[in-house]
């Protein structure tokens, strides 16, 4: 009877460490995946959701970075609705993602098409366009304000050989922005093409043979074929364009200084006058939560008006 028991004993203690042994498996198998996102997520949560909570509890503050944070409530948002720089900073940036956004899409697009076929030197041809892209952006800044400068600029001397009268380019506020976009598209429409033909390469020839085959002309393989599945990258291209046109700052600093007067200021650029030179750190959050939360808002919608596309077709 004794030596029953012992087995049994034996036996439930069997089935125990089993039990055990299978839990702690579950348990490295599930932990596996956070053990190797652990460094990552410790990076995000300095460098990127901390102070993004922080900027969100200091927007309620009024903050020299010096003295201690005073708490004021709403203040610095109401400030906002009267404040007419912000507004005219927001609609700036504004203006300048409608001109830049679609124009680089497009042009990127048509660019793509157009080096998506057998042409000579089309290796060259598409060094060319994305070399803009990795040039730095304040180095591009000082080679296009060297361009487009009013006295001895290489575009004003171009003009003038072709008798055209020379282009107040920076300093005046008709032709500032507008340069500016001009430097834009020609550092964007590069990344643009080069997304967007990797998207083309990766559509089977089989889907145009078959539209040949019924009789669709080179519009309708466009319309029906190619666009359709372009739509999952434009819809990608089009975010990180609008977030890259609300976040623009190097580029401008360096071009104009946000003038001439105050037409050529963004938002980011407003921001940081406010953060760094008038010391306002409260105000400069709050307008950082109200560029945060303008980029969100529009990201959904598009993720929402994306969905529904795909779902019709």
């Amino acid at each position: 009877m004794t030596q029953v028991t012992s087995i049994g004993m034996e036996r439930a203690g069997v089935r125990s460490t089993g039990r055990q042994s299978a839990r702690w498996q579950r348990f490295k198998t599930r932990a596996t995946p956070y053990v190797f996102i652990a460094p990552n997520l410790v990076l995000f949560s300095v460098f990127i959701f901390f102070p993004l909570f922080y900027a969100f509890f200091i927007s309620f503050h009024e903050w020299s970075l010096i003295d201690t944070p005073l708490y004021t409530g709403t203040e610095n948002y109401e400030r906002l609705l009267t404040d007419r720089q912000f507004w005219q900073a927001l609609g700036n940036t504004v203006l300048y993602s409608l001109a830049t956004v679609p124009t680089s899409l497009a042009i990127g697009l048509a660019v793509a098409i157009g080096l998506n076929r057998e042409l000579f030197a089309r290796t060259l041809l598409r060094s060319a366009f994305f070399l803009p892209v990795v040039i730095s952006s304040v180095a591009t800044a000082v080679i296009s304000a060297w361009l487009f400068n009013d006295n001895y600029g290489v575009i004003n001397a171009i003009l003038g050989h072709l008798g055209i009268r020379p282009i107040a380019w920076l300093s005046t506020t008709q032709w500032a922005l507008p340069s500016i976009i001009i430097t834009t598209l020609w550092t964007r429409i590069g990344f643009c093409m080069v997304v967007y033909l990797a998207a083309l390469q990766s559509i089977s020839p089989s889907y145009y043979e078959a539209a040949r085959i019924d009789g669709a002309t080179r519009w309708q393989q466009f319309r029906y074929v190619t666009w359709p599945l372009l739509r999952p990258t434009t819809f990608l291209l089009l975010i990180l364009n609008v977030i890259h046109s609300f976040q623009v700052f190097d580029l401008i600093f360096v071009m104009t200084g946000g003038g001439p007067g105050f037409s050529t200021t963004m938002l980011v650029q407003y921001i940081y006058q406010a953060a760094f030179v008038t010391s306002e750190m409260g105000y400069a959050s709050a307008m950082g939560v109200v560029l945060f939360a303008l980029v969100l808002v529009f990201t959904l919608i598009q993720w929402r008006v994306n969905r529904r596309t795909e779902q019709f077709i």
